[in-house]
């Protein structure tokens, strides 16, 4: 059990560090099973966004020298979820779920994308220390 384990958190790891091939992988296979193009980039915006926020959190706690990455990430998504659930509030009059979600998922994808661009330009040009 123990090196089923390590082998899904290595492939983690790797789809993490370039999330560009999950995207394009999910893309692609998506896009050749239904045909449409729009809900293929939809789903593997969707999916990506789970190897982003664990990139971006791991170099958000290297570059701080913190272990505060992924609950910045979480508090930053709850934030933006809760300003466009008072604005879903104040024009339907209730706030819809499933669209607050999706939004603040789609949202991240964004968001995390220029943070992981940033982050690794960062990394490229000032390196970290590597500890441990």
């Amino acid at each position: 059990m123990g090196s089923i384990w390590n082998a899904l958190v290595q492939s983690y790891a790797f789809l993490a560090t370039v999330p560009i091939i999950p995207f394009f992988l999910i893309y692609f296979v998506s896009a050749a099973r239904g045909g449409d193009r729009k809900r293929a980039i939809r789903l593997a915006m969707d999916v990506t966004v789970v190897f982003l926020f664990g990139i971006v959190a791991s170099r958000l706690n290297l570059r701080l020298h913190t272990s505060f990455g992924p609950f910045f990430l979480i508090l930053i998504m709850l934030l933006i979820g809760g300003l466009i659930g008072n604005a879903q509030n104040r024009i339907k009059g209730k706030v819809d779920s499933k669209k607050l979600f999706r939004a603040v998922w789609r949202l991240s994808f964004f968001g995390l994308s220029v943070l992981y661009i940033i982050l690794m330009l960062l990394e490229l040009i000032f390196p970290t220390a590597k500890s441990g």
